[in-house]
């Protein structure tokens, strides 16, 4: 696996996240509950930050994040300032496990349980680039429900890929 690409991939993501949530109008439309889904664009945000820094800087890099994840579906009404700055600590620890991060530690069994399941921490990783692309999708069509606007904000963009 190349750990570069992988970390290009995830990062671009999650700068999507934030440029969803500098979309919305202000911070109470982040919150704004649709009839029919289950979380919110805020949800979203406070999951995505806890799952990433869970997974790759808590377990992976040992960097002492400890997660709440009840929290992550329990709080309301943060404001999109303290959403983002969880996406950029999310982007950080990413930063910090993928420095570390080589292909001997890939081939190991990730170092947690999962679904009480022993799996190989490469796919794991590479699995976790899915649940963050979904979450992205969700908030993005929360955004446009929300807000009315059927422009997306170029969440996928082949525009940041390293060029060749």
């Amino acid at each position: 696996m190349n750990i570069a690409r992988l970390e290009t991939i995830l990062t671009r993501e999650l700068r999507a996240v934030k440029r969803e949530l500098e979309a919305y109008p202000d911070d109470a439309s982040v919150w704004r509950v649709i009839p029919g889904t289950p979380n919110t664009a805020g949800t979203l945000a406070l999951h995505i930050a806890g799952n990433i820094q869970h997974f790759f800087g808590s377990i992976l890099a040992r960097d002492g994040y400890v997660r709440n994840r009840d929290a992550e579906f329990a709080r309301r009404d943060v404001p999109r300032q303290e959403l983002l700055a969880g996406i950029d600590a999310a982007i950080a620890s990413l930063q910090r496990t993928f420095a570390i991060l080589d292909e001997e530690t890939l081939r190991r069994p990730y170092p947690e349980q999962l679904a009480k399941r022993t799996v190989d921490t490469e796919i794991f990783v590479m699995h976790l680039a899915s649940p963050l692309a979904y979450h992205l999708g969700q908030i993005d069509y929360h955004r446009r429900a929300v807000t009315g606007d059927p422009k997306g904000i170029d969440a996928v963009s082949v525009r940041e890929l390293p060029e060749v």
